[in-house]
């Protein structure tokens, strides 16, 4: 982690010279703005990740003789019989849809979101999947 707060300082010391480069040369406010707040934000970050790499232990990324399959591990648990992206996604597609044709789709999408989000959160606390 301590590579990436790196990189994020870097890049601000980066961001601040251009900003200031593109406030001179241009005298345009929006865009001089624009690179003065992604300075701020990349700061933020990289302030961050600085500040926590000393907190945790030293990451595969950090050791210069390591290889990819180090910082391989368990990505988390998929579940690979779940109808509910299904619904969430045909009540998306409603919804987005509903910006486009007419508001009255939201009737539609509504109930199919709040179907598919229930039951996504409540997938292993009931029915067959309850022991899992």
């Amino acid at each position: 982690m301590k590579i990436q707060g790196k990189m994020f300082m870097w890049l601000s010391v980066f961001l601040l010279a251009m900003a200031v480069v593109y406030g001179v040369w241009s005298k345009e406010p929006a865009g001089t703005t624009a690179l003065f707040l992604a300075f701020g934000l990349a700061i933020m970050i990289g302030f961050y990740l600085g500040f926590t790499a000393k907190r945790v232990d030293v990451g595969a990324q950090d050791d210069k003789e390591a290889d990819v399959a180090d910082d391989a591990g368990e990505v988390g648990f998929f579940s690979p019989h779940s109808w509910q992206p299904l619904s969430l996604a045909v009540g998306g597609a409603f919804a987005f849809m509903a910006v486009a044709i007419g508001w009255w789709l939201m009737y539609f999408s509504a109930p199919l979101l709040l179907i598919g989000i229930w039951g996504w959160v409540f997938e292993y606390y009931r029915g067959e999947n309850r022991t899992q």
